[in-house]
C-alpha cells in the first residue's frame, strides 16, 4: 500500500470508482441507491470529499463486497486523513503544491524535464532561496518554509528504495546566473555530486539540439503499484495540472523519450557541466 496520505487517498477514490464501474454505474445511480447526491459519489472518486468509515460501509453494502475489501477501504480512508511531515510547513506550501509532495513520497521513477531553472529536488539551499524571493510575493519566514521542505524532499534520493529519476534539462539552466558566480559554482558542484547517485541521470539539452517536443516543464510520476497510474504534473505560477488520463501520460512519456533521445548523453552532460564549473571559477 501506498505510503503518504496523499497517495493513500488516491488509492482510495481509485478503488471506489473501480468498484461503480464493475457494476456499470453512473455516480447518479449510486448517489440515488443511498439516498446521496451524485456529486458526492463523484467527490469521494476523485479526492475531492473526506470519505468516512459509515460511507464506506454503505458503499460496500450496496457493492455486495467481503469483508476484506470493506477494512481495506476503511483503512485507506483512515489513514488518509493523518497528515505529512511536509504539512507542518504549510503555511510556506502552496495547498496545490502539497498535493504533488504527498505523491512524490511514493513514486518509484521521476521523470522530468526543465527549461529555465535547475530541478528543485537538485537545488542547493541558496540556489532554491533566490528562486522563491525572485517568484513569490511571501514572508521571508515563508520562503525560509519553502526552502526547508525543498531540502529535506532531496533526503529521498539517497534513502532506502529512492526513486530512479531521470533529468532532462535545457543548456539555458546551466547559464542562468541565479545570486552570484559563486552561487552558481556552489550549485554546479552540487549537481555534479548528485549525478553521481546511482539512481539519478542527467542529461542536458544543447542549443544546437534544435527543435524538440516539450513546450515547458513538466513531470511523469511512476509509482510501484500497478494499480496506481502514472500522472503528468506541470504548475504554474498559481496553480498546477495533474493528467492521469492514458492518452496524457503516453504523450507525455513520448515527449520525454524524444527529449533524451535529442539531449547530450549523460557523460557529456557532466563534462559540460564541468566546462561551466570552470567559468564560474574564474
Amino acid at each position: 500500500m501506498a505510503g503518504s496520505p496523499t497517495a493513500r487517498r488516491r488509492r482510495l477514490s481509485i478503488e471506489l470508482k473501480k468498484l461503480r464501474e464493475t457494476h456499470r454505474l453512473t455516480c447518479a445511480q449510486v448517489g440515488e441507491a443511498l439516498d446521496w447526491s451524485g456529486s458526492k459519489v463523484n467527490r469521494m472518486e476523485t479526492g475531492k470529499g473526506r470519505v468516512q468509515p459509515s460511507d464506506i460501509d454503505a458503499l460496500c453494502r450496496f457493492y455486495g463486497t467481503d469483508e476484506e475489501v470493506r477494512n481495506f477501504l476503511k483503512s485507506l480512508a483512515r489513514q488518509a486523513k493523518t497528515k505529512g511531515w511536509w504539512q507542518a510547513h504549510d503555511t510556506g506550501i502552496p495547498t496545490w503544491f502539497s498535493i504533488y509532495i504527498g505523491l512524490e513520497q511514493d513514486m518509484s521513477t521521476l521523470r522530468q524535464y526543465q527549461s529555465e531553472f535547475l530541478p528543485g529536488l537538485l537545488q542547493t539551499h541558496a540556489y532554491a532561496t533566490e528562486l522563491h524571493r525572485a517568484t513569490n510575493q511571501m514572508p521571508a519566514d515563508d520562503v525560509e518554509r519553502a526552502v526547508r521542505v525543498r531540502m529535506e524532499r532531496q533526503a529521498m534520493f539517497t534513502g532506502i528504495n529512492g526513486p530512479d529519476a531521470w533529468f532532462v534539462v535545457h543548456e539555458t539552466t546551466l547559464r542562468n546566473v541565479i545570486g552570484d558566480r559563486a552561487l552558481m559554482r556552489d550549485q554546479l558542484e552540487q549537481l555534479l555530486t548528485a549525478t553521481e547517485l546511482p539512481n539519478v541521470t542527467l542529461q542536458v539539452l544543447l542549443f544546437e539540439s534544435g527543435a524538440y517536443p516539450a513546450t515547458g516543464p513538466f513531470t511523469l510520476m511512476g509509482f510501484p503499484d500497478p494499480e496506481d497510474p502514472d500522472i503528468v504534473y506541470r504548475d504554474g505560477i498559481t496553480d498546477a495540472t495533474y493528467l492521469e488520463g492514458a492518452d496524457d501520460v503516453r504523450e507525455y512519456t513520448r515527449a520525454f523519450d524524444n527529449l533524451r533521445a535529442v539531449a547530450a548523453s549523460p557523460h557529456r552532460s557532466r563534462l559540460l557541466i564541468k566546462s561551466r564549473l570552470k567559468d564560474y571559477e574564474r
